[in-house]
């Protein structure tokens, strides 16, 4: 099962007719995400958020469109996308979820929202949780070796650890490395595809994997 799960980044950076295609799915809201979809006229499964940055008439909207509906103080420990998180594992223990709308916006936002894979019920959400917006697809990665698909439209492909890692090898990218340590988190970017596929493989650590295009 995906469910899919829609934060509260800036609209310009969600995919193109996200709403019309994707309508039938499963969708949740995460406060201003929430919002967002009932204005799309998608009754969101369960809406999660403290919505201090809706206005009333977009709380109450928000309360009488969602099937049930999770209210979060301002001042918590959890961010509103992880609250969702675990309400979505707990609720559907689905095999994927895939979060709209957690980039673009505050710095502060985005990297909450990228490493709270690291943070909840690890290592349950490594490998569960997808970020998708116009430009960039974001997985994460346990050690294994693995085979990548090229979506058409992403030209560039980037590794970034996020713990120490170890024997990272890119044995067919455009720009190879064969068993590589890096102690820090680092960034490999604007790697590439040479073909419709690539591999990659390391024996320690968390890795996040992009695919990306400009503009």
């Amino acid at each position: 099962m995906i469910v899919n799960l829609l934060v509260g980044g800036p609209r310009e950076f969600l995919p193109i007719d996200i709403f019309n295609n994707m309508a039938n799915e499963i969708w949740v809201g995460a406060d201003l995400g929430a919002v967002r979809l009932c204005e799309a006229g998608i009754k969101p499964a369960f809406s999660v958020g403290d919505f201090d940055t809706a206005t009333p008439k977009q709380t109450q909207l928000v309360k009488n469109m969602s099937l049930d509906l999770v209210t979060l103080p301002a001042q918590k420990d959890y961010t509103d996308t992880e609250v969702a998180l675990l309400e979505i594992q707990k609720r559907y223990r689905p095999t994927e979820i895939r979060v709209y709308g957690a980039t673009g916006g505050r710095i502060d936002h985005l990297l909450a929202n990228l490493l709270s894979v690291l943070r909840l019920d690890f290592p349950l959400f490594v490998e569960k949780v997808k970020f998708y917006d116009r430009q960039n697809n974001i997985s994460f990665y346990l050690p294994g070796e693995y085979e990548l698909i090229q979506i058409p439209t992403m030209k560039y492909l980037s590794f970034v650890t996020l713990t120490s890692v170890k024997d990272l090898t890119l044995p067919d990218e455009k720009y190879q490395l064969f068993e590589h340590d890096a102690e820090l988190p680092l960034a490999y970017i604007s790697n590439e595809f040479v073909g419709k596929k690539a591999h990659f493989s390391f024996t320690e650590g968390i890795i996040c994997v992009i695919q990306s295009k400009d503009k």
